[in-house]
Parts: structure tokens; sequence; C-alpha cells
């Protein structure tokens, strides 16, 4: 793939047709830090690689933004050395990935920015369309900063948990996506359950630990564990408690992680927050396993009680429910995320969502 920039169009006018509209430039922006896809942990990168691929096959064009060892086969480019991307977090270098990538897609007919910095900024560029998907939750900093963006960038977010925690305009809701035939359908072979996230004690590994030896069955952990508080979190909580039963596998590949979902009975999902959405609950389902966990932040959005797992409060239901997983079809947990989480159906909703701002700042398409 070469990287590129190809020339502006005057005025942003679209190029042609496809089925139901017009074909659009669209210049994605992601975060520096992480390749799209990612090698490993990244549930941003992971939608974002999908939504190019989507919006590509339905017809349009894209110019990504992103870190420079990425691969989504689409026309890429790069802003932050990859020596540099790694130093995850750091304000100088997302001012200057934010300042250099709408310099490259200032020439599109709508940008997607996946950063903090870029919305703010953007406001330099008052007749580029621009919509900003916030991924984490609306605290105060990310209330402050895309607050300040707003009514200027089209703001959405990826849940309706998520939009009800903000105090700010919200313009759509889009649900994450991913491409079902890259999950491989499984049996649940392995006989166990399986956790997949971050170390973290938002994340409930420590509850999940409880609620496996409760229900007397053996767990496999995958977890990003690269933070100070991370290790410190597995050290104290999380270490101690391993055994033949519990195992932790560290952080998992591509092919690690479909492993570990498409052979276990249950995803364990027992959070501990306000979660904006949760990929590991769809990307299992699509494996065919179900979901157990709480029915926190976009969980009951995602996971349908007793269809294509079970939500409860506390451990000892949590437990008493993996009992009844023999009740649970897992071709109908695939099909659910066929139906409702597909990156084509993400594609199509941000599509919506790019024709309302585009229209809201130069006029009709």
């Amino acid at each position: 793939m070469t990287i590129g920039v190809l020339p502006s169009r005057p005025g942003r006018q679209p190029v042609g047709h496809v089925a139901g509209g017009c074909i659009i430039r669209i210049g994605i922006i992601a975060p520096a830090w992480v390749p799209v896809p990612p090698p490993s942990y990244g549930g941003t990168e992971v939608v974002i690689d999908g939504l190019a691929r989507a919006l590509t096959k339905l017809g349009h064009e894209v110019l990504l933004v992103c870190h420079p060892e990425s691969t989504c086969p689409v026309e890429r480019v790069s802003v932050i050395p990859a020596e540099d991307a790694g130093r995850m977090g750091r304000a100088s270098i997302e001012l200057e990935h934010a300042v250099g990538a709408y310099e490259y897609v200032e020439g599109c007919d709508v940008v997607h920015d996946h950063t903090l910095a870029g919305p703010l900024y953007s406001i330099r560029y008052p007749k580029l369309p621009v919509v900003a998907t916030v991924h984490m939750p609306f605290g105060r900093t990310n209330q402050a900063v895309f607050g300040a963006a707003v009514p200027r960038v089209a703001l959405v977010a990826i849940s309706d948990s998520h939009a009800r925690g903000a105090e700010i305009p919200i313009d759509a809701v889009v649900h994450h996506g991913i491409d079902v035939d890259d999950f491989p359908f499984g049996a649940g072979g392995g006989g166990c359950l399986a956790v997949l996230g971050r170390m973290t004690p938002e994340k409930g590994i420590d509850r999940a630990i409880d609620i496996a030896r409760r229900a007397g069955m053996p767990l496999r952990i995958g977890a990003k564990m690269r933070e100070p508080h991370e290790q410190a979190y597995f050290e104290t909580h999380i270490e101690p408690l391993l055994g033949s039963d519990i195992e932790y596998l560290g952080e998992l590949n591509a092919t690690e992680k479909l492993d570990l979902l498409r052979d276990a009975l249950a995803l364990l999902n027992p959070i501990n927050w306000e979660e904006p959405f949760g990929m590991s609950m769809i990307e299992s389902m699509a494996c065919g396993t179900p979901v157990v966990g709480s029915p926190r932040g976009a969980a009951p959005e995602l996971v349908e009680d007793g269809v294509t797992g079970y939500l409860r409060d506390n451990n000892e239901d949590l437990a008493e429910a993996i009992d009844h997983l023999d009740k649970l079809d897992r071709s109908a947990c695939r099909a659910r995320v066929r139906a409702h989480f597909s990156i084509e159906k993400m594609a199509r909703g941000y599509l919506a969502v790019y024709e309302a701002k585009r229209h809201s700042v130069i006029g009709d398409w």
C-alpha cells in the first residue's frame, strides 16, 4: 500500500455515486499510539480497521491517518514516527499528531476523528465537516475537551448507556461492529471459562476467579498487563489466586484470542464499571460463546439475557447461571452479532452521521 494523500478536490464535491448516495472521501484519524489493526490489545483500533474496510466495501474512499506500522488495506498516512508513537498518552505527541492529521485530511468530504485533541483543533477548519467518536466514558476531562468542540463537531457515543452519561450534546449513537467472518465458530470444546480484557479492577478479574471456583470450572485469563497499575493489581489481587484451575495466559495476539474464545464454554465479564461498550462481548458471541457477566454499562444492549448469555448482579448468581449454559444455543450468539453488530451496520450508521454533518456545514449532498 502506497503511503500518500491524493490531491484535494476543491469544494470537497462527491466524486461519484454508489447505491443510495454519493461516493465520498472520508478522512479517518486514528489515535497515534497503536497500529490499525492492533497486533494484540487495542479495541479502538479494531473498530477503526473494520470501519475503514466496510466503508471501502460500500464504495467510498478512505484516507487513514494512523500509526506507521498499520496494515489496514486503505490509503494510509502517518504523522508520528513509530518510536515516538510508543510514548502513549504524551500530550505533545497527541497534539503533533492532531495538527499533522488535519493537514492531510483537509481535502476530504468529511473527517471522522477518534482522538482527544483532534476535534478541538479541528475548529481551525470551520468549513470541514467533522464527526468525532468518543470511546471513553464522559468524565470531567472528556466533557471539557469534547464540549469545547460542540457544536462545530458532531459527537457520537458508542452505546445508549454511554450517551446517557454525557452532559454535553450527543448527535448519534453508533454501536461498534466486527467482521463476523473473521471469528471462527466454536463448540466450547476447551471445557473452560474465559476472561478477556485489561488487568484492572474495573474488569472484575478477581470476581471472575471467585465465580469460576464457585461453579467448579477452570478459568483461562487473557489480559493486557503493561502499565504499573495493571501490574500492581495482578501482583496483589490475582497472582495469589492462580493455580491449576486458574491460569493467566498473558496478553494474547489475534490468533490466541480467537482460540480462547471459541474453545470457552462462556466469557466471564463481571465488570465493576459503566463500560461504554465491551468489544470482548461481541467477539465472544461471534465465536458462538455466550457471555456471563454484570448488567452494567452497555452489557444489556449487547447481550440478550437468557438467549446469548446471562446478566446477574452478584457472584453467587453468576456462578449459578453457569450451570444453565447448556440451555443456550451457541448459533444464536453468532446470529445476534451478525444482525446487530456487523461492520456493515456500523458503517451505514456512520454514513448517516456523515451526511447529516456535511449537510449542516456545506448544504445538501
